[in-house]
């Protein structure tokens, strides 16, 4: 049982028949009657999801999908609702649930958008830890080599890189390899995508170029 499904849910009975259904399934499965009693809950580290009824008492479904939205949970959600519209599931997903599965539940479906939920937790927390890493390899760089680093992720040759920091190619070609090194990359490209995951991240500082451009 290596992931968790959470389920928020008023009726006694469904959360019962959900925790049996995924047991059986080889989720640890956890039922609460309110979303209060889930925010008590600490999160684990495995991948998760929530299964949320949508007309719960307050907080209402929506409230908890934009704090669990907030917060640093990987924690993909799945709507149930026995009084949904088109336009109701539509702001769900468009909010990033993974799924509107309307009342009375088909189980096959459930199954079906938990293992999506899942796989998808699973893929926001290897993201986070990559890019957490390559945060930290970044951050041990010094400041000339973190001027170095963007530069020849842009393609610049070490000539051109000396140029822009008044130094010669030498040197530069001396602190690349520093660079490679301390990042752990193979090859330039392995340079490129991290600085590109870092400035999608919004974790790139801006650098200004010797002729006063941004890079």
């Amino acid at each position: 049982m290596d992931s968790v499904v959470f389920f928020v849910d008023d009726d006694p009975s469904l959360r019962s028949a959900f925790v049996r259904l995924l047991s059986s399934h080889g989720y640890q499965a956890k039922a609460y009657a309110t979303a209060t009693e889930f925010f008590s809950e600490k999160l684990p580290n495995e991948p998760a999801c929530l299964i949320l009824d949508l007309k719960m008492p307050d907080p209402a479904g929506f409230d908890v999908q934009k704090a669990v939205s907030q917060c640093d949970a990987c924690l993909p959600i799945i709507f149930v609702s026995g009084h949904a519209d088109i336009s109701t599931s539509v702001r769900a997903m468009k909010a990033g649930a993974v799924d509107f599965l309307t009342k009375p539940i088909d189980r096959e479906k459930l199954v079906s958008a938990v293992g999506t939920a899942l796989e998808r937790s699973k893929r926001i927390r290897e993201e986070r830890e990559v890019l957490k890493r390559d945060h930290e390899a970044f951050d041990k760089l010094s400041p000339r080599e973190k001027d170095v680093c963007v530069r020849i992720a842009q393609g610049l040759m070490n000539k051109e890189v000396g140029f822009e920091l008044g130094t010669s190619e030498k040197t530069i070609k001396a602190q690349r390899a520093h660079v490679m090194q301390k990042l752990g990359a193979a090859s330039l490209p392995d340079v490129v995508r991290l600085v590109e995951r870092l400035r999608s991240a919004g974790r790139m500082p801006l650098y200004r170029a010797a002729a006063g451009g941004t890079v």
